[in-house]
């Protein structure tokens, strides 16, 4: 495997990066040995390998090293909880060993799908799952570990050190506590907890008081997706009356016809909308300011009505004081009188 840093100059993933060995370790989930990969991410990272083998992985959707839900990248205790999926695995030896066996051989009979033994794999979306499904790569995940040597301070490498120069978290943080047999069998997880906490926590989009607003506002819409994918993703909550896309603020707006479309197209895309590999931003749009014409179309047929005034313009002045002393402007007098014009100076002619 190539070690030095001119082998990969532009930290692109090649081949000859990553090492294989048949049969190298354990599966920490069902024991029997397995291929292990090894490789480096990327630069200033720790070199990743896989933990258990490709039958554990295909019974539960999973990936063999983190062990994340593949489709939404998500702690298998939140996607069977949301998908109501049960737990078929035993978890004694023996039953464990026996069931792995039963499962690789439908594996080679089926071509390596799923689909038919075990409900792994999503089935449809969920809205707990869009919502909390991750969208762009966690690159933190890769980061080296935390040099020990430099937490008890007698590190010497300095900058060349592999490993991470910083504090340790808090020991009693759950997250420090995690192992793989929970996170696979989906009991326990501190992760699944703190993202159902994150989950319960989010706010939802309330519906304008304005009855005539049924526009939504639809933010961070990226170049590749045009209005014709908007249309074909908003026409099953309703018909719609117009679609206007503004590349250049990277927003479009979905007016629909009738305002209870409007509301249900809300609920259901709000957080959980994914278009381009983009998570959208769904907001309800604001109400339309009338034209200056139909103001005064108004004003003619009924000329007693009063306008309400702008709240972005300032109020008016208070009125002065009666027993103002100091009137250095004349401001109390109802009527100023005018000074005379000035005579005209005439310049005296000297002969000589």
């Amino acid at each position: 495997m190539a070690t030095s840093k001119g082998a990969n100059t532009y930290n692109r993933q090649q081949w000859e990066d990553a090492t294989k060995e048949t049969y190298g370790k354990e599966c920490k989930i069902c024991l029997r040995p397995f291929t292990v990969f090894r490789w480096c991410p990327g630069a200033k990272m720790r070199f990743k390998k896989t933990e258990i083998c490709q039958i554990c992985s295909r019974l539960k959707n999973v990936c063999q090293t983190c062990l994340l839900d593949l489709e939404y990248g998500l702690p298998i205790q939140i996607r069977d909880m949301a998908l109501k999926l049960k737990d078929e695995i035993p978890r004694s030896d023996v039953n464990k060993e026996y069931y792995i066996q039963n499962m690789a051989s439908k594996l080679d009979t089926t071509n390596g799908g799923t689909d038919e033994i075990t409900g792994g794999k999503a089935e449809g979306p969920s809205d707990l799952l869009m919502k909390l499904a991750r969208t762009a790569p966690y690159y933190k995940r890769n980061r080296p570990h935390i040099c020990s040597f430099w937490v008890r301070g007698k590190c010497r490498r300095g900058e060349e050190c592999p490993y991470r120069h910083e504090k340790p978290t808090d020991p009693d943080d759950p997250l420090s506590g995690q192992n793989i047999k929970d996170r696979y069998f989906g009991v326990n997880d501190p992760v699944a907890a703190k993202l159902m906490k994150i989950a319960s926590s989010m706010p939802a989009l309330e519906p304008p008081e304005d009855k005539s607003i049924t526009t939504l506002y639809i933010g961070n819409v990226p170049a590749c997706v045009t209005d014709k994918e908007l249309r074909d993703h908003f026409y099953q909550y309703g018909e719609i009356r117009n679609i206007t896309c503004i590349p250049r603020q990277q927003c479009a707006f979905v007016e629909f016809i009738r305002r209870a479309d409007a509301e249900l197209a809300a609920e259901k895309t709000f957080n959980t909308l994914i278009l381009g590999g983009c998570r959208l931003n769904i907001k309800w749009g604001h109400a339309q300011a009338r034209r200056q014409g139909d103001d005064v179309a108004i004003m003619h047929k009924d000329p007693e009505m009063t306008i309400q005034p702008s709240t972005s313009l300032p109020a008016s002045l208070p009125p002065l004081p009666k027993d103002l002393q100091n009137d250095f402007f004349n401001l109390q007098s109802e009527s100023i009188p005018v000074p005379p014009p000035p005579l005209p100076t005439i310049t005296p002619f000297v002969f000589r």
